[in-house]
This record gives structure tokens, C-alpha cells and sequence, in this order.
């Protein structure tokens, strides 16, 4: 009995000898089942047959035959994809939204799915959570190797995705395969028309000049900011536009109407009544959005409530095929948003909206668009701000990264959303370690403490994570040079433990490159002072002699990296490395006021002025980056007092300003220079008037003044730029205009 029992158990742990409860698919390169579709066999189904036989063959070696489910023979073991007959096996209930099973039984395999893609998404979960491939970036994913692939015979998952519209906006998941392998969406793919609509609609540059009255009343006279709603024509444009734009693309899910990016909202005598009978600037809108809907029942509308729109009203309830696209983006990132004091507004916006409609997507943020490359350690909050979106019913989200450019950890931040997209509520760990293993491997572990560390060095210095922040605003805190040099440490035992690696070596180069961003734009602002670009040479600075070719090595891994823009609609590594040979090549300029106290009669906005006062004397010019070197002076004048120390023979001002129309800074209207010898009575020597600002212009440029000075000897001197008084009508929203000066130069 004794021996008849042992070699029972011999014969069961043989090679090729199938343990109890274990189907065997393939087996020393054979495989053992066919993968069996439907006889008349969807898109979708075709399609996730042929990756999983891709695939299988790619880690086992062995070729699945692929049959319809008539030239099956009934008994032979099968993967059952899609809705075959035998799939009542594991249940004919109907699989919600894009969701899927995946079920074995009496050695068959089944793999079903709902609407769209979700029979592909079944197979690619098989592929990753249960043969361990794994898709960590764009590229070729990690395909392990081994002739023996088998599943539990007592497997049952069902997986239904928490949100119905899924996208993270980075590099990778724009590419096609990334997309389907991590149930993602693309808005080009569900949208017939995206985001800010209006323009689209009713385009300016064919209608104003005939019709101004299809556009916004403003401060009494009609620009082209936004749409008049109430104009009876708008509306039938629109509709026009999209019964054409829906018979060109059937397929489109969902159909934009929404603001243009800005303020500028009607004011127009019907429009006001809107709004004021609905509480918020949202009324009119919502009021046109229901009506064009009500033109097409069967299509899905979205409209943005961002800005002046994030207030639902207090009367009119959006449609039943309208869907509201919440915006997130005054909320700082260092915090989750469910418990950030600047998130408030958004919090009581999105319980205001869920009173009125269960229709709720969410138009998040996730990267600094004004420096993409800037670390920004917000990597453990993405989770949390995903299930906080799910347990307040929100339908959809689009987290807004840095698009197609390169930015710091995309590839981690793309993975991290997209596992929370899918199913926000599952361990918070788990999506974060399984990616550092398969994108990092041998270097994950001084990877994932550089990540950690810079999460834990922005909690404790307890300072803003800002969406358009900048690095040098953190120079003394989480990205100060000592907390740099703890990073750089992590990237160096990283690179060692690469070795030979080339392909790892390129990644941890990769993550290294948001460090060296941070470390040149802060050289920038330091200059003179150590940890600046520039070092004494003769009787003033000249750069430091290899700045040069670091910034040129920063630039060449940029391009390699993927890295297209620096910032939202800004410049690339080509443009940033003239930029910056530019500035080296620039000859030092001796100035009276170097370093020189300065007093101001008006504050300067602290959060875009690194150096305080001292901007105006440091000796450092500044670019379009309003946040690098620039003085900014919100809604009053500059009005600077320089202390020569002594007695000085004047001649001349030179002083920069910045024009950037799109963050709200204009040029001055004019510039006064003053003398003095007891810093008590001034009297005037130049005056400059400057130019108004043409319309429409949104270019941002630095403008140069060389004043001359009537002759005089003073030991004060005082500059005085008169700020635009109001917004120009053209920019379109209610703010006060800035100021921004970088040097005031004097001979």
C-alpha cells in the first residue's frame, strides 16, 4: 500500500506530469489547447485572438491554432474567446461596460467580454497578470520566457472598470498597444469634437467681421472671446456644423460644447438675464448646450464647467445625454484633492453638479505645464484622487499630463493612472512596485528611494505643489541643493547597479534629467552666487568654463528622451540649448546698481519673484519665464528706489520688460527715471512713453528700453513703469494687469 502511494506521487511530480487542479496550455514548446472563436467572429474577438497566440508563442514557443467554434471537436481542450456557445459555462449574464471574465473549467479556458474592447482587455490581463508580461512604457513590453504555461483549473476573475472613459495624457499611451494593454481611452478616438469648442463651432475668421453679434458683448462692445448663446443664428450654426461633423464620423461617442480657454463671457442683455435667473455664467451656457441636444437624443454632449462655468445653475439641469467635464485645476498637488484647502472650490462644485446630474467627468492634472521636466512628486496622490473621483460617482476622467513630450517620471505616471482608471480601490502599493520591477529591474531599489524621497522632502517642507509652478520657487526646500545631492546619490547607485545595461542605463539617465533641468534653471537665477552659471573674471563674471557643455549634454539626452516641449506650448531642447548660448555669450555689463539695495513702494508678487528686490540689481537678465528673474508686480506700478551708496555720475538706464499677454503681464504704458541726492526730493531725467499693446497679441517677447539721462550727479536713483490700467477688452477676463522688470542697468 505504502509503495503504491509513493509511486503515485513519483508519477505526479514528473516533468510533463499535470498536478491536480492545473491546466497545462503549452508544455516544452507544444502547445496543448487551440484558441476556439465564435463562427461568426467580431473585430475585437479576432483581434484578441491573435495577440494572445502572438504572444503565447512569444513566451512558450509554441504556435495556437486558431479555429471557429463549428470545426471544433468537442472535447479538446480550448481557449474560448469571446461569446462562443460554450461560454455559458462561466455564466450568460450580461459583462457591464467594457469589462470581462476570465474562467476556467474542465481544462477549457474562456475569456469573455463586454462592449468595446473589453475581450481584448481580457486577453492582455491574462497575458500580464497571470503569465507575466508586462507593458511598463512605450516600446517593446517584457515578455518572460518558459515553455511551460498554466493556469489554475479554479479561476474566476471578473473585472468590470470603475470609470467609463479612461485616459492618461503621456507618451505612452498614445501608443496603441499601451493603450489597449491598460484599458485606456483617447479622446481623439471617442470624440467627434474635443475641449474648447466654441471657435470650432462658430470660427471667428469666417463670421465676426459680417457678424460680431455671434460673439461676446464685452465692456460694451462685441469681441471675439467667446459666443453670444442667446444669438438665435449661434445656434443654428451649430447645429448645422454638427449634423454634417456626425454624418462624416457615425462612431464619434461624444461631442464638445464648450468655452474657449479664457474668460470674456456675453454680457449682452440676454445673457446676463441667464445668468442672473441661474446664479452663474454656467446658465447660458447650459441652456445652449440642452438645446442643441435636444437636436440629436441618441448623441452624448460634454461642455467644460472650468473658470466662470464651474457653478452649475440654480434652475436649468443639463440634459440627460449631457455630460459635465469638471475642471480641477486651481487645486495644488501636495495634498490629495480631497483634503486641500485650495481644492475647496472644486470639492463644492462637484457635490453642487452631482445635485443636478449623475453625468460627471473629471478633467484632471497632473504635471507642472510651465516646466515639464521639473520634478513633481505627486506619484503616491494619483491613486487617492482617483478613488476620491469614484466614490463621488464621477463617470470619466481625463488626467492631463504633459501630452507627447517627454516629462518627469511619465512612464511611472502613466502606469500608476492607469491601474487606478481602471480599478481605483485596489492596494496602493501594488501598481507602484510592479512597475519599478519591470521598468527598472536591478536598479529599482535606489530608483524607488529617490522617488520616495522626494515625496517625503516635498511633504515635510509643507510647501504648494503647483501645476504652474517652477523649480527655482523650491531651491530652499525640496529641491534645494542638499536635497539634490541626496536625489543625485540614489541616480548614482542606480547607474552602478545598470552596469553593462545599456537600455537601463538610458532610463535612469532618463529620470536623472528632471534633476539637471532643475540644477541649470536654478544656475540662472544664483548667477553670481554659488550654484550660478557665472564666476569672477577680471573686473566682473564670464560662465563657469564646462557650463557649457552640460547644458549641451542636458539638451542631447532631452531629444533622446522623448522631450518635444520644456512647457505647455513652449520651447524644445534645441531652442533651450540656444537659449542658453545666448545667455553665456552674453558679455558681462558692468552696472552702477549691481548689487545695490533697491526699495520698492509697491510689493512684488512673492511666488514669481525668487530674489526679491534684489532681482532688479543681481546682474541677471531674464527670458519669456516669467518665474525666472523677473520682478512681478501685480496690478500696481513699479516704482523703484535704487541706493548707489554714493554720489554717482549718471548717464544712462537700460531695463527689460516682459510682454506675455497670456499670463496677464504687459509692457508699461511709460517710464519715468529720477534723481536724487538725499533720497527725499527727486526731479525728473527721462522720460519714455511705450507703444500701447497691438490687439490680439499673445506672443511673449522681452522688450528693451535705453533711456538717456539728462546729466546729473545722485546717489538715489528711481524708476517708475506705469502699469496698463485695465485688461485689455481683447485678453477677456477680469484680472489686473502686471508688471515685470528683470535688471535696471545704469552707466
Amino acid at each position: 500500500m505504502m509503495n503504491a502511494l509513493f509511486l503515485s506521487l513519483m508519477m505526479w511530480i514528473q516533468p510533463g506530469c499535470q498536478p491536480a487542479g492545473e491546466i497545462v496550455l503549452t508544455d516544452k514548446g507544444k502547445a496543448r489547447h487551440q484558441i476556439v472563436l465564435p463562427a461568426e467572429a467580431t473585430k475585437a474577438e479576432t483581434r484578441a485572438a491573435d495577440i494572445l497566440r502572438k504572444y503565447v508563442q512569444q513566451i512558450s514557443g509554441a504556435q495556437l491554432a486558431v479555429v471557429t467554434e463549428n470545426n471544433w471537436k468537442a472535447g479538446e481542450p480550448a481557449i474560448f474567446i469571446g461569446n462562443t456557445g460554450q461560454s455559458g459555462s462561466i455564466g450568460e449574464e450580461k459583462i457591464a461596460g467594457e469589462g470581462f471574465v476570465i474562467a476556467t473549467g474542465d481544462q477549457h479556458v474562456y475569456i469573455r467580454g463586454g462592449s468595446g474592447k473589453g475581450v481584448i482587455y481580457g486577453v492582455y490581463t491574462l497575458l500580464d497578470q497571470y503569465f507575466g508580461c508586462r507593458k511598463p512604457a512605450q516600446g517593446p513590453p517584457v515578455v518572460p520566457k518558459k515553455s511551460r504555461l498554466t493556469l489554475s483549473q479554479h479561476l474566476t476573475d471578473r473585472q468590470v472598470p470603475q470609470f467609463v472613459y479612461r485616459e492618461t495624457y503621456y507618451p505612452a499611451p498614445l501608443e496603441p498597444e499601451y493603450q489597449e494593454w491598460h484599458k485606456l481611452h483617447s479622446f481623439e478616438d471617442l470624440w467627434g469634437l474635443w475641449g474648447h469648442s466654441y471657435f470650432k463651432l462658430v470660427p471667428p475668421k469666417e463670421h465676426f467681421a459680417a457678424h460680431p453679434e455671434y460673439y461676446a458683448f464685452v465692456n460694451g462692445k462685441r469681441r471675439a472671446t467667446q459666443l453670444c448663446l442667446s444669438n438665435e443664428q449661434v445656434f443654428r450654426i451649430a447645429t448645422a456644423y454638427f449634423k454634417k461633423a456626425m454624418a462624416d464620423n457615425p462612431d464619434a461617442l461624444y461631442w464638445s460644447i464648450s468655452p474657449e480657454d479664457g474668460a470674456g463671457y456675453c454680457t449682452c442683455d440676454q445673457c446676463a438675464l441667464a445668468d442672473k435667473e441661474e446664479g452663474t455664467h454656467a446658465g447660458s451656457l447650459i441652456r445652449f448646450v440642452n438645446r442643441i441636444a435636444a437636436q440629436f437624443p441618441d448623441k452624448q454632449f460634454t461642455t467644460l464647467a472650468y473658470t466662470y462655468t464651474i457653478q452649475p445653475p440654480a434652475v436649468t439641469k443639463p440634459a440627460g445625454n449631457v455630460i459635465i467635464m469638471l475642471s480641477s485645476i486651481d487645486a495644488y498637488r501636495h495634498r490629495p484633492l480631497a483634503e486641500e484647502p485650495s481644492a475647496a472650490g472644486f470639492r463644492k462644485a462637484l457635490q453642487d453638479w452631482k445635485k443636478v446630474t449623475g453625468n460627471i467627468f473629471i478633467w484632471d492634472y497632473t504635471t507642472q505645464f510651465t516646466n515639464y521636466l521639473a520634478p513633481f512628486p505627486d506619484y503616491f496622490l494619483l491613486q487617492q484622487n482617483l478613488q476620491y473621483f469614484a466614490d463621488n460617482g464621477v463617470k470619466g476622467v481625463f488626467s492631463q499630463g504633459s501630452g507627447e513630450t517627454y516629462s518627469d517620471m511619465a512612464e511611472l505616471n502613466a502606469y500608476l493612472q492607469a491601474g487606478a482608471l481602471w480599478q481605483p480601490h485596489q492596494p496602493t502599493d501594488t501598481a507602484f512596485h510592479r512597475f519599478m520591477a519591470a521598468y527598472y529591474g536591478k536598479a529599482a531599489k535606489p530608483l524607488t528611494e529617490y522617488i520616495k524621497a522626494l515625496a517625503a522632502n516635498l511633504k515635510t517642507a509643507g510647501v504648494a505643489l503647483d501645476i504652474y509652478g517652477s523649480p527655482v520657487t523650491h531651491r530652499n526646500d525640496y529641491l534645494s541643493p542638499a536635497a539634490i545631492e541626496q536625489y543625485s546619490n540614489y541616480l548614482d547607485q542606480a547607474e552602478k547597479a545598470a552596469g553593462s545595461d545599456a537600455q537601463l542605463a538610458a532610463r535612469i539617465y532618463n529620470a536623472r534629467l528632471p534633476l539637471e533641468y532643475t540644477v541649470l534653471q536654478q544656475a540662472r537665477l544664483y548667477g553670481t552666487d554659488k550654484h550660478g552659471y557665472l564666476v569672477p573674471s577680471g573686473n566682473g563674471y564670464a560662465p563657469a568654463p564646462k557650463f557649457a557643455a552640460r547644458v549641451q549634454r542636458f539638451a542631447q539626452q532631452a531629444q533622446k528622451a522623448g522631450v518635444k516641449e520644456l512647457s505647455e506650448a513652449g520651447i524644445g531642447p534645441e531652442a533651450y540649448l540656444k537659449e542658453w548660448q545666448n545667455i553665456l555669450a552674453k558679455p558681462w555689463q558692468p552696472s552702477l546698481a549691481f548689487g545695490k539695495k533697491v526699495t520698492l513702494l509697491h510689493p512684488f508678487t512673492p511666488e514669481y519673484t525668487a530674489k526679491k528686490e534684489a532681482t532688479l540689481t543681481d546682474g541677471l537678465t531674464g527670458n519669456t519665464d516669467f518665474a525666472l528673474n523677473w520682478l512681478f508686480v501685480y496690478g500696481n506700478d513699479l516704482v523703484a528706489t535704487i541706493d548707489l551708496g554714493a554720489a554717482k555720475a549718471l548717464s544712462k538706464v537700460n531695463i527689460n520688460f516682459l510682454q506675455d499677454a497670456r499670463h496677464n503681464i504687459f509692457l508699461p504704458v511709460n517710464i519715468v527715471v529720477e534723481t536724487s541726492t538725499d533720497g527725499q526730493s527727486f526731479r525728473p531725467v527721462a522720460v519714455q512713453p511705450v507703444a500701447a499693446v497691438a490687439d490680439e497679441d499673445f506672443a511673449a517677447r522681452v522688450e528693451n528700453f535705453q533711456l538717456t539721462l539728462k546729466p546729473s550727479t545722485a546717489r538715489y536713483l528711481r524708476i517708475t513703469a506705469k502699469h496698463l490700467p485695465q485688461m485689455p477688452a481683447w485678453r477677456g477676463n477680469d484680472k489686473k494687469p502686471a508688471i515685470c522688470c528683470d535688471e535696471i542697468i545704469v552707466q
